[in-house]
């Protein structure tokens, strides 16, 4: 896949999932990217996938402008930005101009792959938690791999909604309503003990710089996701460690206690770690799964894309169980976390 292709791809992605702008915005670059500009050549140097399972080249430029626009630093860009409705030759002019008037800074930007930290998707998390609390009725020891600000390290905070049912404490920070799909998750709530997370690029979600960076790879016509995102800042206490996951992850899976139930989390993150690295943790979850007793469980909760493009553009969800090595395919969800087709049943 090349340069334009990428773009392509992500914005047929970003329009089909309920982002017209950025669909206009990534097409039109997929056309008019500056190729031969100091940002177009380091985005020609990467290797590998570049597209929206890999590096998402895509969504770190989109990612840089729309920081430019909520930090007033590009205000003629900003006129151009929504709720405006802009045409295609407004903004072609005026993203190229933004490009070259910014170019150090997006040059900056773009080191660092997406940080969304989408709520959204704790969906998925709240109702997995509950299936693994339900095989094993102990205290939760929580670790997310690539937890960004730690938002979705705090699910325990929000509620799933469905079908007037709630799932989740009587006044949560934040309410989930995605279009569900199948029985509803297990009633068994689970406790959490312990939780903590690592990012090769942790942010602190109430740092005023670090939120922009969160709140800027939120898609600019999609104004609720930003409410929600602030709203998750407001309670966000988890602790997340600057550093490789995996590394982090070996001492961690030791340090889970006696009497514990330890949940590894990740929600598309696995896919940007290089491919040595996720050989790596597979064997030493599998390692340490082996090792697993009833009194010390392990979990692993993950919604990560897995190619499948035959239906609705989303992840796989799936929860490994220890001891026994016991393999749940819970459904897939929409990678924001707009919709979830629970294939799970008690």
């Amino acid at each position: 896949m090349n340069l334009s292709e990428a773009f392509a791809a992500q914005a047929g992605t970003c329009a089909q999932m309920g982002s017209p702008f950025m669909g206009q915005l990534l097409g039109i670059l997929a056309q008019d990217w500056p190729a031969d500009t100091a940002l177009g050549r380091k985005f020609a140097a990467f290797e590998g996938d570049i597209g929206p399972a890999g590096h998402s080249l895509p969504l770190r430029i989109a990612g840089g402008l729309h920081a430019l626009v909520l930090s007033n630093a590009a205000p003629e860009l900003a006129k151009l930005y929504p709720p405006v409705q802009t045409s295609d030759a407004e903004l072609r002019a005026g993203v190229l101009a933004a490009l070259a008037a910014h170019e150090p800074f997006l040059l900056d930007w773009t080191d660092s792959p997406p940080q969304t930290n989408e709520v959204r998707r704790s969906g998925v998390l709240i109702a997995g938690a509950r299936v693994a609390a339900a095989a094993f009725d102990l205290p939760i020891w929580l670790s997310e791999l690539g937890a960004s600000g730690g938002l979705n390290l705090m699910w325990d905070h929000y509620a799933l909604e469905i079908d007037g049912a709630r799932f989740g404490p009587d006044v949560p920070t934040v309410i989930l309503t995605p279009d569900w799909k199948g029985a509803p998750p297990p009633r068994k709530a689970p406790v959490i003990a312990d939780r903590a997370g690592v990012d090769l690029n942790p942010l602190n979600p109430k740092d005023g710089e670090d939120q922009l960076r969160l709140i800027a790879y939120l898609w600019p016509d999609q104004p609720q996701r930003l409410t929600m995102t602030r709203a998750a800042a407001s309670v966000a206490q988890g602790r997340v460690a600057k550093g490789d996951a995996i590394e982090w992850l070996g001492p961690r899976l030791h340090a889970a206690p006696e009497g514990h139930l330890h949940l590894i989390q990740h929600t598309v993150a696995w896919q940007y770690f290089p491919a040595e690295a996720r050989a790596k943790g597979r064997a030493l979850i599998e390692a340490v799964g082996a090792q697993a007793t009833a009194t010390r469980p392990l979990a692993w909760l993950s919604m990560e894309s897995d190619g499948d493009t035959t239906g609705k553009v989303g992840a796989a969800v799936v929860l490994r169980l220890w001891p026994g090595d016991i393999t749940v395919e819970l459904g897939r969800a929409d990678f924001h976390g707009r919709w979830i087709d629970w294939q799970f049943k008690e």
